[in-house]
């Protein structure tokens, strides 16, 4: 079975007060192009459609646009999508109905009654079934009515559970599609500056990968840069688009997955995608920056730091007769670098639990324990979530 994997696709998103209309539509319509072109039996879109909970009308007409290009141009293929964090699940779960008549599956929230389970579809191959299993993005707060008082403690306990009153066959092919922070043994994924994620203190939402990885491929959502999780079967296929300068070096692309037989690893490939606009970086002496500017680049994003000792004249001015799209302008230079010295430590700003742990420490004379930890953090959590 061949699976194309997204995620993140964040449409509506500005860059720099950018408007990205174009380049998402562009990079929308190379999708389905690729679709056309390697004939996927199902495409799995894991969270973060929207950039924002309440979408414009324009992000919602570009995303309807997709999916008509879809079913127009690849009829039949089925697309199982789950609402992330930056999703509102009453606003993407709209016409759900009617979308599963045209193989457009969505999942919006975890199961919230003792009766209800995760969104399961059942495709078939040369080798039998496939099942795949839709867990959208959630807080503990979303499920822990379903289970006894204490179980559900945090993010990785709230996933286990859940998988677990699923009562999966894994003898079976399954596939995982989940929009969560997943770690493997407390090393985190690489992460990048517009991934915009409010970590919870104390990590509470890290879940460690041993969770899922029972999964013969879990399609995961939540980070912008291409990587896996331990195995190559665990991965976070990243954003169809660069959506911050940090992601400057990225090669974003469509996972594309060969699911085989039960027990053969999943075959991974990744299909480019190519930006109508790049996003990338200038540093330089002023002149040295005009001078790289081509009609090739000088329509990119892109980012400008200046080294000049001495201020030269109107630079924004000059550097805007060449780049139709800057996103920054800085200047890097001894000045400044002594003006970052002087400010030092200032500009450090601490979370909850640093000054918690601050206040410990200065009125008991002695550091929290781990397990003190781990309760402050679990309360600073309840109280983000609203449950306190």
């Amino acid at each position: 079975m061949k699976i194309f994997h997204l995620s993140d696709l964040h449409i509506g998103k500005q860059l720099h007060y950018y408007n990205l209309k174009e380049n998402q539509q562009e990079i929308l319509h190379q999708i389905v192009q690729r679709a056309q072109e390697y004939a996927p039996d199902v495409i799995l879109i894991c969270g973060d459609i929207f950039d924002k909970s309440v979408p414009s009308g324009e992000a919602y007409t570009l995303f309807d646009d997709f999916l008509n290009e879809l079913s127009e141009e690849v009829p039949g293929i089925p697309v199982l999508i789950i609402a992330g964090n930056h999703d509102s699940a009453q606003r993407l779960n709209y016409a759900s109905s009617f979308l599963e008549k045209h193989h457009i599956y969505v999942s919006v929230l975890p199961p919230q009654q003792q009766e209800e389970h995760l969104k399961k579809i059942e495709l078939q191959d040369e080798w039998g079934t496939v099942n795949f299993y839709l867990l959208p993005f959630l807080k503990p707060g979303y499920v822990r009515h379903l289970f006894e008082e204490g179980v559900v403690i945090d993010y990785e306990s709230a996933v286990r559970e859940v998988l677990a009153r699923e009562k999966i066959d894994y003898d079976k092919r399954n596939v995982l599609l989940s929009h969560q922070f997943y770690t493997n043994g407390g090393k985190k994924p690489e992460l990048c500056d517009s991934e915009n994620t409010v970590l919870s203190v104390g990590g509470l939402d890290n879940i460690d990968v041993s969770v899922i990885e029972q999964f013969d491929y879990a399609a995961l959502g939540h980070i912008h840069g291409a990587q896996m999780v331990k195995k190559p079967s665990i991965r976070y296929c990243g954003t169809p688009l660069k959506y911050s300068v940090s992601e400057e070096h990225h090669k974003k692309s469509i996972t594309m997955v060969t699911l085989g037989e039960k027990g053969t690893e999943p075959v991974l490939d990744t299909i480019p995608l190519i930006p109508k606009q790049e996003v990338r970086r200038e540093k330089g002496l002023l002149q040295e920056i005009l001078a790289r500017a081509t009609e090739e680049n000088c329509h990119d994003f892109v980012s400008i730091t200046m080294t000049d000792e001495k201020e030269p004249y109107n630079p924004k001015e000059q550097l805007e007769e060449v780049y139709d799209f800057i996103l920054e302008l800085r200047i890097e230079n001894s000045r400044t670098k002594s003006l970052l010295d002087e400010k030092g430590e200032l500009d450090i700003k601490l979370q909850p639990m640093d000054i918690f742990r601050s206040f410990y420490e200065e009125m008991n004379h002695q550091t929290m324990s781990e397990e003190e930890e781990h309760i402050v953090a679990n309360i600073i959590n309840q109280c983000k979530e609203g449950k306190v």
